[in-house]
């Protein structure tokens, strides 16, 4: 399929996971792509799989330096920008009542204020056909245990897409919430850590499909909402998650 082909597309937090699952998707359908990511190593073992049509540039989207620098190599090799999946993320478990300022500054300056950042950054390089995904999650939806403060970063994400949609009026920009359950991430498997594999199963029991999402299911949807296969679609969400946030 080459649905994206000749388009250029920024990938945050595209080093691993979910990111880099997208990037190679979006890369088989001919686009070149920009991946964004915090290190190094991970960053140059990506851009070693992907191939030719993919860069990388080290950077934090909580860091305004860094997106700029990030733009700035887009606009310089592309000129132009057609596809921002901004997907970079955090989320660390504290229940209420252990809750530091520390997490919540953490969590919403790269889950919030990073995503809003990186698309208010790449307005300049877009136009009309121009696509926006933010990743958001279904605990936006259901609420987790210990993660309050993660799941209301991501509501307030998926709020984001209502508001820009709104704002993005006349411009032919799209902007649309990919909204992934529990997925086989390296950083989900951290962030469960010791128990992993006993809340993998309890989190795929409570599944309709009865399993966990693996990346590259992601990186299908994210290349669907970059393309004009969802032309008549803005503000809206996909969620994959195996039905969790619907049931």
């Amino acid at each position: 399929m080459t649905r994206l082909n000749g388009k250029t597309a920024v990938i945050t937090g595209g080093a691993t996971g979910i990111g880099r699952a997208a990037a190679k998707r979006f890369i088989e359908e001919g686009a070149f792509v920009f991946i964004f990511g915090r290190r190094q190593e991970a960053l140059d073992a990506a851009v070693a799989d992907l191939g030719s049509n993919a860069r990388a540039v080290k950077g934090s989207v909580s860091d305004l330096a860094d997106l700029d620098r990030l733009y700035a190599a887009v606009k310089a090799e592309r000129g132009t920008l057609d596809i921002v999946f901004a997907n970079a993320g955090v989320g660390s478990q504290l229940p209420l009542g252990k809750i530091t300022a520390e997490h919540i500054d953490e969590v919403f300056d790269t889950n919030v204020k990073g995503s809003i950042f990186t698309v208010q950054k790449a307005l300049p390089l877009m136009g009309p056909g121009g696509s926006i995904i933010l990743t958001a999650s279904s605990a936006a939806t259901t609420g987790a245990p210990a993660y309050s403060a993660y799941s209301a970063s991501k509501a307030a994400v998926r709020n984001l897409a209502r508001s820009w949609a709104e704002d993005l009026k006349g411009t032919g920009i799209r902007v649309n919430v990919l909204s992934p359950g529990l997925t086989t991430t390296e950083h989900a498997l951290e962030v469960l850590g010791e128990e992993g594999m006993e809340a993998i199963r309890a989190f795929a029991s409570m599944t309709p499909l009865q399993r966990m999402g693996d990346p590259a299911e992601l990186g299908a949807a994210a290349a669907f909402l970059a393309s004009s296969d969802s032309s008549f679609m803005t503000a809206s969400e996909v969620s994959v998650d195996g039905g969790l946030s619907q049931i």
